[in-house]
């Protein structure tokens, strides 16, 4: 009986995972709820939302953070129990984990630990630049490409990528994501109002807004505190406040996509002003973000269909088709046959 394979797309904000004997693509929130430093209480959406609503003795872990690994062992644990739900899990799996590109050779090998040295017992671990597996979702060429620049819009970071010839030329890292353009939203509320709202109603207002096409000016009701007075009270937010934030957030985004694109070599930029950016992530959920990007750029900005699987969608395929499996390698040298 053949082994099976799961691909994991390790995000800071979300796990998602392929399987494919049941051919599904299921996901859940990288956190945990931890009591007295020792006991894992809650974990995925249940832990999320218990942030913010806790005693002392009980901590909401985010395992993953801006895109690398920051509690190696809570989020092995998460990994293990989420795989676990699978019908089909069994040890000696094999797994192909995406990776972002712009991160340190000990970052990267991290991912690569997590599922060599879990109690999954994995058979093999490949890994794919989470770039490439973008594209391959999108059933573009990436082997043959002249010219490709990717954005993932990610949770806690956004990585943008320029691949030519199956290989990634350029890559940046930026630590601007979803969580980060929450925040804005809350500090210049706080600011602007003196008026604080919690990451969950920031998240709302950014998701329910349509930010970059709502002209009315119209809000909705936040409950809050006020800081004038201390007193909880709900205050009208317009869509504006909320577009100047996130806005705000992005500039440093824009900027990077200016800096690669001056960067690329003058070929494959060429291709990439025919092409155009396309955008992946959660973040890129958001509507008429391709519009804003595009225009502020100067240049064609399009959406991959249901952006947020954009990645674990490109796993899927990479591990179905014997010719695109080339693109996922494995990192085991002389230094890691000992371990296992």
């Amino acid at each position: 009986m053949s082994k099976n394979v799961f691909g994991l797309d390790l995000g800071s904000t979300e796990i998602k995972i392929y399987d494919k004997k049941s051919d599904k693509i299921w996901s859940e929130k990288t956190v945990l709820a931890i009591e007295d430093k020792r006991t894992v209480i809650a974990m995925g959406k249940e832990a999320d939302d218990m942030y913010g609503r806790v005693p002392d003795a009980i901590e909401v872990v985010y395992p993953m953070k801006e895109g690398a690994i920051s509690r190696f062992d809570n989020l092995q644990f998460l990994l293990a129990t989420l795989l676990k739900r699978s019908s089909s899990y069994a040890k000696g799996a094999e797994y192909v984990v995406a990776v972002p590109t712009d991160v340190t050779e000990v970052e990267k090998k991290a991912f690569f630990d997590l599922v060599i040295h879990s109690n999954a017992k994995a058979g093999e671990v490949n890994i794919v630049e989470r770039a490439i597996a973008d594209g391959v979702s999108l059933n573009l060429d990436v082997a043959k490409t002249k010219g490709l620049m990717m954005v993932n819009l990610g949770g806690e970071t956004t990585e943008i990528s320029v691949i030519a010839e199956g290989g990634i030329v350029l890559d940046r890292l930026i630590k601007v994501g979803g969580s980060h353009l929450d925040q804005g939203i809350i500090n210049l509320i706080k600011r602007s109002q003196d008026f604080l709202i919690s990451k969950k109603a920031a998240e709302n207002l950014r998701k329910n807004f349509n930010v970059f096409t709502d002209d009315s000016g119209l809000g909705t009701m936040v409950a809050g505190r006020d800081l004038i007075t201390g007193l909880p009270m709900q205050k009208n937010i317009t869509v504006n406040v909320v577009r100047a934030s996130v806005k705000e957030s992005l500039a440093e985004v824009l900027e990077g996509i200016y800096t690669i694109l001056d960067r690329t070599p003058p070929e494959v930029r060429k291709s990439i002003i025919k092409t155009g950016i396309i955008l992946t992530g959660g973040v890129a959920e958001t509507v008429g973000i391709d519009r804003y990007i595009g225009r502020t750029i100067n240049l064609r900005t399009r959406c991959a269909p249901k952006p947020a699987l954009s990645v674990v969608k490109g796993l899927k395929k990479i591990i179905n088709s014997e010719e695109l499996k080339t693109l996922a390698y494995s990192m085991i040298d002389e230094g890691y046959r000992w371990m296992r």
